[in-house]
C-alpha cells in the first residue's frame, strides 16, 4: 500500500505472536481508559478550579465544555482523513497530543489558557476516538470482536471508576494540576506500545477528501455541542439557544444534501438505511446519557447535600462505573445466546428497578445509609454494563465492513453526544426544580441540603425516561441488527 510507507511497521518479533491481536486491543484500551479517567476527573475539579481562578460556575464549566467542542467537531473529519492516510501514525499523535496538552493544562496561569489547552486536548481525543475502535476490531478476529469490544468497554468503565477516587485524593493531597498531569505517563507510554506493537493500516482509501461536507458538519456539531451543554444556562427560548439550534440545523441540512451529492461523503449515507445501525447509535447516545445524568445528580447529592469529602465521594461514585465493567462481558456472552434484543431489555429493566426503587424509598436519604443506596448504583451499573458492550458490537456489525472505520466513529461521537445530554437534561431538571422552590435569585442558597436533595430526588424522572427509550429502542431493533 503507498500509504503504509509512512506507518512504522509492529516489532516482527511482536506480530508473530499468537497474542499480538490482544496487544494491540491493549493499547487501544490505553487510549479509552485515559479518555474516561480525564472525563469523570475533570468534572470532579470543577469547584475547585473555581475557586482557584475566582471564577462563576458557568466560566468554569467551559473547562468541560471546550474539550466536548473540540472532540465533537473534529472527529468526523478524523474519522475520514484516517481511512485515507493510514490510522497508526494519527492514533500515535493523538496520544501525543492528549499527553502535550494535558502537561500544559496543568501548567495554565488562568482560566482562559487553561479553556484554550482543553480545546487541544480534545483534538487530541478526538483523533484516539477515529481510530480506537476501528484498530481494535480490525486486529482481532471476527469471532473474537465481542469480546475484544467487552474489553474496550471495561476499561472506559475503570477510567469512570478511578477517576472520581484519583481525583479526590489528588485534589486533598497535590492540587489540581495533578488532576490534568495524571494523564500525561499513561499518554506517553501508549506512544510506545503503539509503535512497537499497532499494525500498519491495512488498506488506504484513495480518494478526494470531502472539504465542503466538512465545513458543514463541524459548525452543526459545534452548535449542538454548545447548545446541549449551555441549556442549563441559557433560557429555553432566549436569543443564544435558538440561535443554535436554529444553525445547527440549517447546517446538518445543508450537511445532508451535500452527502447525497458527493462522489466521496464524509459520511456515507448508506449506513443509516438499515435500521440496525441507526437503532444501535440512538442507543449509545442513549445510554451514555443515563449513565453521565446519574453521575451528575450523585456528585452533587454527594458533595453539596450531603457534604460528603471528594474523596468519599469519590469512592462512591466509583460503585457504577465498577459495576458497569464486571458486567460488560457478560453482556456480550449473553448478547451471543439471547440476542441484543433481549439483553438490552434486562439491562435496562435493571436500570429501571434501581431508578424506581430510588424513588420509592427516597434515595438521597437512604444513600446515607449505604446498604440500600449503594446496592442500587451498583444495579444501575450493572444494566448498563449489559447492554453498553453488546449494543456496540451489534451497531458496528450493523454497518457494511467497507464503512466500519465511519461506523465506529460514529458510536463515538453520539458517545459525547450522549453524555452531553444526560448532563444538560439532568441539570436543566434539578435547576427548574430549585428554581420553582425559591425563584431564580436563591439558586445559590438553595444549592445545599435538603433542597438540593429533593430537587435531585426529582430529576431521576429524567432518567427514567431515558432508561424507557433505551428499552424500546432494544425491543423494536431489527433481528439483522444482532
Amino acid at each position: 500500500m503507498p500509504g503504509q510507507r509512512f506507518e512504522p511497521a509492529p516489532l516482527e518479533y511482536l506480530s508473530r505472536q499468537s497474542f499480538h491481536p490482544w496487544l494491540v486491543v491493549g493499547v487501544t484500551c490505553i487510549g479509552a481508559f485515559i479518555g474516561q479517567v480525564d472525563a469523570s476527573i475533570v468534572q470532579l475539579a470543577l469547584p475547585t478550579l473555581q475557586a482557584t481562578f475566582k471564577a462563576t460556575v458557568n466560566e468554569v464549566r467551559w473547562v468541560a465544555i471546550a474539550y466536548l467542542l473540540a472532540f465533537a467537531a473534529f472527529l468526523p473529519v478524523f474519522t475520514r482523513l484516517c481511512e485515507m492516510v493510514g490510522r497508526k501514525l494519527l492514533y500515535l499523535a493523538g496520544f501525543a497530543l492528549f499527553g502535550a496538552a494535558s502537561l500544559m493544562c496543568g501548567l495554565a496561569q488562568d482560566l482562559p489558557t487553561l479553556v484554550a489547552f482543553r480545546a487541544v486536548q480534545g483534538i487530541g481525543g478526538s483523533l484516539l476516538g477515529a481510530n480506537s475502535i476501528v484498530i481494535l476490531v480490525k486486529s482481532v478476529p471476527d469471532d473474537q470482536r465481542g469480546r475484544a469490544i467487552g474489553c474496550f468497554t471495561a476499561a472506559q468503565a475503570i477510567g469512570v471508576s478511578v477517576g472520581p477516587v484519583v481525583g479526590g485524593l489528588l485534589l486533598a493531597s497535590l492540587g489540581w494540576q495533578w488532576v490534568f498531569w495524571v494523564g500525561v505517563p499513561f499518554s506517553a507510554v501508549a506512544v510506545v506500545l503503539g509503535w512497537l506493537v499497532l499494525p500498519r493500516t491495512e488498506s488506504i482509501v484513495a480518494e478526494t477528501f470531502d472539504w465542503p461536507g466538512a465545513l458543514l458538519l463541524m459548525p452543526s456539531l459545534l452548535l449542538t455541542v454548545l447548545a446541549l451543554n449551555q441549556l442549563s444556562v441559557w433560557p429555553l427560548l432566549s436569543l443564544p439557544t435558538v440561535a443554535c439550534v436554529a444553525g445547527a440545523i440549517v447546517f446538518l441540512i445543508l450537511f445532508s444534501r451535500r452527502e447525497r451529492r458527493a462522489a466521496f461523503p464524509l459520511i456515507e449515507p448508506g449506513l443509516f438505511r438499515g435500521g440496525g445501525f441507526t437503532t444501535g447509535i440512538l442507543g449509545v447516545a442513549l445510554a451514555y446519557a443515563l449513565l453521565y445524568a446519574m453521575l451528575f445528580l450523585s456528585s452533587y447529592a454527594l458533595l453539596h447535600g450531603w457534604h460528603n469529602s471528594e474523596r468519599i465521594t469519590g469512592l462512591k461514585l466509583a460503585l457504577i462505573p465498577v459495576a458497569l465493567g464486571l458486567l460488560a462481558p457478560l453482556g456480550i456472552a449473553l448478547s451471543h445466546r439471547w440476542g441484543m434484543r433481549a439483553v438490552g431489555v434486562i439491562g435496562m429493566a435493571l436500570c429501571l428497578a434501581a431508578l424506581l426503587t430510588f424513588v420509592a424509598i427516597g434515595f438521597w436519604f437512604e444513600y446515607q445509609s449505604l446498604v440500600p443506596g449503594l446496592t442500587g448504583m451498583f444495579v444501575f451499573g450493572a444494566g448498563l454494563g449489559l447492554f453498553m458492550a453488546p449494543n456496540s458490537n451489534a451497531t458496528i456489525a450493523a454497518a457494511p465492513s467497507q464503512h466500519s472505520g465511519t461506523a465506529a466513529g460514529m458510536v463515538n461521537l453520539m458517545r459525547v453526544l450522549g453524555s452531553c445530554i444526560g448532563v444538560s437534561a439532568a441539570s436543566s431538571m434539578m435547576a427548574w426544580r430549585l428554581e420553582q422552590r425559591g425563584g431564580r435569585d436563591s439558586l445559590d442558597v438553595l444549592f445545599e441540603g435538603r433542597a438540593l436533595l429533593d430537587a435531585i430526588e426529582s430529576s431521576l424522572a429524567v432518567l427514567v425516561i431515558f432508561a424507557v427509550a433505551v428499552a424500546l429502542i432494544s425491543w423494536l431493533r431489527p433481528q439483522a441488527g444482532r
